[in-house]
């Protein structure tokens, strides 16, 4: 989507937007985490994450929280069924009744299918959950992650690639020794891909056969890419205004 595009679309839609449902897809790397924060703080509605549910339904407590544990500890996968309560419970807050930005769920087809039941009924769900992936080729995500260190001690990010410190290794701040994560190497990063692209394709099929998907270039800066999925979100919502 040219400059132009992105600019004529956010003026034709900026005063009477409202965001709904949306859904940032991306593979781990892109910076869907940065764009849902600058969504949030723009719009107004809360980031829904199903990591930030299942630790804080671990800590709390509550009976979902407890299975979902159980299972966690024994290293299985908590079932669709346990984190679309989560989702359902947390998307009835009053905070989330003019939209929210999904982070992480609809991971699977089935979770797309029932949030596609749940939203129905639901306040927000008078408008069409939208998705906009944002892409970014392997081998750029790739560089990003495997160069991605971090100071232990005051927890800057840099990226021996693209964003080096001064000294080698060393932190430019307080000169700690930087680290690299462990699922940060590339024989984790080819695995999360692995799962990533065999769990993401078919929800990314199922709101693209039903006119409800963009994709936006994510190589470009944190400001273009920002400006192109507001622009898409606002087309997505002006396309499907008459049922909505």
């Amino acid at each position: 989507m040219s400059a132009e595009t992105i600019e004529t679309t956010q003026a034709r839609v900026k005063d009477n937007f409202l965001p709904g449902p949306v859904l940032l897809l991306g593979a781990p790397g892109v910076g869907k985490g940065t764009q849902a924060q600058m969504l949030m703080a723009e719009l107004g509605v809360p980031q829904v994450s199903t990591g930030d549910l299942l630790r804080a339904n671990i800590q709390q407590g509550t009976e979902l929280g407890k299975k979902a544990k159980s299972l966690m500890d024994v290293g299985q996968l908590v079932p669709d069924e346990v984190v679309n309560e989560m989702v359902e419970d947390r998307l009835a807050k009053g905070d989330a009744a003019n939209g929210y930005i999904l982070d992480g769920y609809p991971r699977t087809l089935g979770q797309a299918e029932w949030l596609d039941r749940h939203l129905a009924t639901g306040s927000a769900g008078t408008r069409d959950l939208v998705a906009v992936n944002i892409r970014v080729d392997h081998g750029e995500l790739l560089r990003r992650i495997t160069g991605r260190r971090t100071c232990p001690t005051c927890k800057r990010i840099y990226n021996i690639h693209f964003q080096p410190p001064k000294v080698e290794e060393g932190c430019d701040f307080d000169g700690t020794q930087l680290i690299q994560r462990s699922d940060d190497t590339e024989a984790a990063f080819i695995e999360r891909m692995k799962a990533y692209d065999a769990q993401t394709e078919p929800v990314i099929d199922h709101y693209r056969s039903q006119g409800r998907f963009a994709e936006v270039d994510g190589t470009a800066s944190v400001g273009a890419v920002s400006a192109a999925v507001r622009a898409e979100l606002g087309r997505l919502r002006s396309a499907g205004k008459q049922g909505v």
